[in-house]
């Protein structure tokens, strides 16, 4: 939908949306003479929808870890165990095909399936309303990404904490630009890793402050990366079992260990807690009730109980949202005062 009529994207809806993938021309690539790198394919059993799939990673318009070009490509960077890597990926007749460089290609291309969704089971969703039946119908390749990596998605997760999304990725960008690295192998510009706990634990306070970030997150991600290692054990661990060991980090609350396992674990159930917009998206969504909190929200819905954040996710891809009756939060970028 466009004009008056689409749905309003809020910080929910931004954050569970759909990346726009361009159809491409089949065998297209961004460069020319490019170096080669490791190649594997997958067919999925039944709709992939490559926007869907993988638009939960992309951290705004500008993220210099993601990228949709042209050629109907999805390419990413990741900070893999073995390494820095990117990872190009593409759909033609129902079979996606990967194509890695950098020191973590191998990594990411045998979790390549998983990545797109191979370990989750949408055939065990039901739906329990005319409306998220409708939207299920509507998005047959809606699949739940699984990356397992956990530093990638609670970094950019803690600079959400509290804030407009405009500065959360204003500041995601500007961090990994100046202290990332370039993308391994024929990136598209401007793509760049995300730095290594080590960089991140050694920003000067006066670069957190120009990115806009406040002295509160980033304490907390100074925390998160000294004992990185043993969050990034968590994707070893269910979904509730690396909530509670992320939540052991003091500014981690249930809200951003919940949007981390549903990236890092794909979880299916872990619903997120304590957003400004989701408890009343999901309660006039299902009940007319534009000012559910936390608790009508669960209970809603309690009848998706193991398929939660699937559920949350189908009402945010419906567009129904209750109309705005108050303004936006004002946005305040601290690197400037």
């Amino acid at each position: 939908m466009s004009g008056r009529f689409a749905p309003r994207p809020t910080r929910t809806t931004v954050r569970g949306g759909h990346a726009v993938v361009p159809g491409g021309a089949p065998g297209a690539v961004p460069r020319q003479n490019s170096e080669p790198g490791l190649v594997r394919t997958w067919t999925p059993v039944g709709p992939l929808d490559l926007g869907l799939v993988l638009g939960p990673l992309r951290r705004g318009p500008g993220d210099p870890t993601f990228r949709t070009t042209p050629d109907g490509s999805v390419w990413r960077s990741s900070r893999t165990p073995a390494g820095p890597g990117t990872l190009r990926v593409a759909l033609r007749g129902g079979v996606a095909r990967g194509e890695a460089w950098g020191p973590g290609a191998g990594w990411l291309l045998d979790r390549l399936p998983d990545l797109l969704g191979a370990a989750d089971d949408p055939d065990a969703f039901e739906p329990r309303h005319r409306l998220v039946a409708l939207a299920r119908h509507r998005r047959p390749g809606l699949r739940l990404v699984r990356t397992g990596l956990v530093m990638e998605s609670l970094i950019p997760s803690v600079l959400e904490q509290k804030v407009t999304t405009d500065e959360a990725y204003r500041a995601w960008r500007s961090l990994v630009r100046k202290f990332g690295e370039p993308a391994p192998g024929p990136a598209p510009e401007r793509m760049y890793v995300m730095p290594a706990p080590r960089t991140w634990a050694l920003i000067p306070s006066w670069e957190w402050h120009r990115a806009g970030v406040d002295d509160k997150r980033a304490a907390t991600i100074l925390r998160a990366v000294r004992v990185a290692a043993r969050l990034e054990e968590a994707v070893g661990l269910d979904p509730v079992q690396a909530q509670r060991r992320l939540e052991l980090v003091p500014g981690i609350g249930p809200w951003t260990s919940a949007e981390v396992v549903q990236r890092s674990h794909g979880s299916a159930d872990s619903v997120t807690v304590g957003d400004l917009h989701l408890p009343g998206i999901v309660g006039y969504a299902l009940a007319g009730d534009r000012d559910a909190d936390d608790s009508v929200m669960l209970e809603l819905l309690e009848p998706y109980a193991g398929q939660r954040h699937r559920a949350a996710r189908l009402i945010l891809l419906s567009g129904r949202t209750p109309p705005r009756r108050a303004p936006k939060m004002p946005r305040v970028d601290i690197g400037l005062l």
